[in-house]
C-alpha cells in the first residue's frame, strides 16, 4: 500500500514538473503570437495577455510592403537552410564513416585536424572567406551560405561517436564479402542505421542556418537575396518614429513556422533511436 502511494506521489510530482516546464517553453510562443495580433500603439502601452484584432492586418502589412520582400526572404532561408542541412548531414556522415571504417596511417592526424577546426571561431576567418568568395565571383550570392556547410566538424564528431556505438564492423565486412561497393554499403546500410543521428543534426543544422545572421550580413547585399534574420534586422533598424512593432512580431511569428514544421517532420526519427537492421557485437 505504501509503495503504491509513494509511486502515485512520484507520478503526480513528475506530471506537475512536466506541466510547469511545458508552460515555460510554450509561454514565449504564446506571447509572440499575442504581440503579433496587436497594433504598434497597443504594444507601446504594455503587454496584454489577450489576443488583439490586428493579426491579419499585420500579416498583410508585412506581405504587401514593397520595400520588404518577406516571402522571398523566407524562400531564401528555406533554400539555404534546407540545402545546408542535407549537405552537412550527408557529407559529415560520409566523413565519419570513412574515418571509422578504414584503418590508415593518417587517420589520427585527420581526426585531430578536424577537431582543431572545431575550436576556430567563424569571425577569425571571416575576412579571408569574404576575399575568397569575392575573387570567385560568389559575392552577393546564396552559394557561400550553402557550400561551407559541407565541412562541419561538430556534426562530424557527433556522427563519428554515433557510429562507434551503433555500427558493428561485422555488418560492413559482411557487405564487402557480398560484393557491395563502399558507396552502396554506406547509402544502403550505414545511412539507415544513422537515421536518428541524422535527424537530430538535420534539425540543429537547419535551425542554425535559419538563425545565422553574421555570414549572410557579410555576403548578401541585394534585398531579393536576403534571408529572414537580415530582413528582421532591417525592420528593427528602421527609423524609430516609423517602424512598426506589430510588423516585427508578425515577421518573427512567420519565420518560426518552417522550423516547427521541420521539427515535426523529423521528430519521429529522433525518438526512434534504434539501429535499423543492425546487430550489436
Amino acid at each position: 500500500m505504501k509503495d503504491k502511494t509513494a509511486s502515485r506521489i512520484r507520478s503526480i510530482v513528475a506530471h506537475v514538473v512536466l506541466i510547469i516546464l511545458s508552460f515555460m517553453c510554450l509561454f514565449f510562443f504564446y506571447v509572440l503570437i499575442v504581440n503579433a495580433s496587436h497594433s504598434h500603439a497597443e504594444l507601446q502601452k504594455g503587454f496584454s495577455a489577450l489576443p488583439g484584432k490586428y493579426f491579419w492586418k499585420n500579416l498583410m502589412n508585412v506581405a504587401n510592403d514593397g520595400s520588404f520582400p518577406m516571402f522571398r526572404g523566407i524562400l531564401n532561408s528555406i533554400i539555404v537552410s534546407g540545402c545546408s542541412a542535407v549537405l552537412c548531414t550527408y557529407f559529415s556522415s560520409l566523413t565519419a564513416y570513412g574515418l571509422y571504417a578504414y584503418d590508415f596511417k593518417a587517420r589520427n592526424v585527420a581526426f585531430t585536424f578536424i577537431m582543431a577546426i572545431l575550436v576556430m571561431p567563424t569571425q577569425v576567418t571571416a575576412m579571408g572567406f569574404l576575399r575568397l568568395i569575392t575573387k570567385m565571383g560568389l559575392y552577393d550570392s546564396l552559394l557561400p551560405l550553402i557550400i561551407p556547410s559541407v565541412a562541419s566538424p561538430a556534426v562530424f564528431y557527433f556522427m563519428y561517436s554515433y557510429l562507434q556505438s551503433s555500427l558493428p564492423m561485422s555488418l560492413v565486412e559482411a557487405a564487402r564479402i557480398d560484393g557491395s561497393g563502399e558507396f552502396r554499403t554506406f547509402n544502403s546500410i550505414v545511412l539507415p542505421i544513422m537515421k536518428p543521428a541524422i535527424a537530430v543534426q538535420a534539425i540543429f543544422t537547419f535551425v542554425g542556418s535559419w538563425n545565422n545572421y553574421f555570414v549572410p550580413a557579410l555576403v548578401i547585399q541585394s534585398k531579393s537575396k536576403m534571408t529572414v534574420p537580415i530582413l528582421i534586422a532591417t525592420l528593427r533598424g528602421a527609423d524609430y518614429m516609423n517602424f512598426d512593432m506589430g510588423k516585427i512580431y508578425m515577421m518573427i511569428t512567420v519565420a518560426i513556422v518552417p522550423i516547427i514544421i521541420v521539427y515535426l517532420l523529423l521528430s519521429k526519427f529522433i525518438i526512434a533511436g534504434v539501429t535499423l537492421g543492425g546487430v550489436k557485437e
